[in-house]
């Protein structure tokens, strides 16, 4: 949909010249489950955007059309916030929530939202819409707060209001993606490096077709198992707060005390860390030889020991291996279904296209999408 058709639509359904806002959504290379640990992640803002029209209300009404989902939710901003009711509006609703808890006096609002990023597909729709939409009700409201803390509150709302346990990732990366680089993000620290793609690669993002319905209460459940190892860890090591501040190797020692379970957890996390820093070296050397082979080593940790894969995501990463010009492939997201990313050379993404709709096809009986990205920078007013 263009920005015409946009405007379009939405004075068909609210009358009024709306202003435009972007936030994009994003692939995570390497550093899976590690946000929520204060780990190393490496996501980049792709070329799939969640776009909200909006206009500004002389009441405290806020009403949200989505045109993917054909409906419209509503919320008074004056009286007392109901709950999430599991539903695709409680991400925009819970950021003007959290919004207005935290202080800001945010205005009611017309708003039309269009989204491009498949919709349970690991690719970040959640965090898309809600920067988007804390940008466009800050800037109407003539509110004025840096991109960390509008990430922040709106993690808060997916936290708190949605009911997921997500670490600051998404929200970061849709805030400050860079185009033509991949962000490094220290999640304690909240530090970030962008680190420059090579032209000669392609970020190829292949999709299952299978929504990740499990995700949020698995993904709840392993961060809980994190909490678990945490715990029984510091009780044995001094000054651990979080599996950022252990090992491999600590992990392996107290593997009694942990459980097999919780160990393959901790295990993951630490593991994954120490892959995300070495693929940053990679990066800056234009080693992708070696990017990749982390890229292969971090799926069949989140496969075996995290155990967030899926039997469609391995079909997908099992049939990228032998194509020539792939450098590495991996499941990217939460897991349970959605997308794999694959580092592709320029050359090779015609045949990588075709080998892996075909091979899926006959694996699987289902139909692969496959998204040739290019990255983006992060959230902007566009109109």
């Amino acid at each position: 949909m263009t920005l015409e058709e946009l405007t379009a639509a939405f004075q068909k359904l609210y009358k009024g010249q709306p202003r435009i806002y972007r936030a994009p959504g994003r692939v995570n290379l390497i550093g899976e489950h590690t946000d929520y640990n204060e780990g190393f992640v490496m996501p980049a803002a792709i070329n799939f955007s969640t776009f909200v029209a909006i206009t500004k209300r002389d009441d405290q009404v806020l009403k949200i059309h989505s045109d993917i989902f054909k409906e419209e939710a509503e919320i008074d901003l004056a009286q007392d916030a109901t709950p999430g009711r599991k539903h695709w509006s409680d991400y925009p609703l819970g950021v003007a929530i959290k919004l207005k808890e935290a202080g800001h006096n945010i205005s009611g609002a017309n708003l039309l939202v269009h989204g491009e990023v498949p919709f349970g597909s690991g690719l970040s729709s959640s965090a898309a819409i809600e920067v988007s939409t804390g940008l466009a009700l800050l800037d109407i409201s003539g509110v004025k707060i840096d991109r960390l803390k509008l990430a922040k509150i709106c993690q808060k709302a997916e936290n708190e209001f949605v009911g997921a346990r997500t670490g600051l990732m998404d929200q970061f990366i849709a805030c400050f993606g860079k185009a033509d680089h991949a962000v490094m993000l220290d999640c304690r620290s909240l530090e970030s490096r962008a680190l420059p793609l090579p032209d000669d690669v392609k970020l190829v993002v292949c999709n299952t077709m299978v929504k990740h319905e499990l995700a949020s209460s698995e993904y709840n459940a392993r961060r809980e198992q994190c909490e678990e190892g945490v715990r029984i860890l510091s009780q044995h090591l001094p000054k651990v707060n979080s599996l950022r501040d252990v090992t491999p190797n600590d992990v392996e020692r107290f593997r009694a005390e942990l459980g097999e379970v919780v160990f393959k957890r901790c295990l993951h996390v630490t593991a994954e860390n120490y892959r995300v820093l070495k693929a940053a070296d990679a990066l800056r050397d234009r080693d992708l030889k070696t990017f990749g082979k982390l890229m292969y080593e971090s799926h069949q940790s989140l496969r075996d020991d995290y155990e967030v894969s899926y039997k469609e995501l391995d079909v997908m990463v099992d049939l990228a291996k032998p194509i020539e010009g792939v450098f590495g492939a991996r499941m990217t997201g939460g897991g349970f279904g959605g997308c794999t990313i694959n580092l592709v050379s320029v050359d090779a993404v015609d045949e990588f296209t075709q080998t892996i709709k075909n091979g899926y096809a006959e694996a699987t009986g289902k139909h692969a999408e496959v998204y040739v990205c290019s990255t983006a920078d992060g959230a902007e007013r566009v109109q």
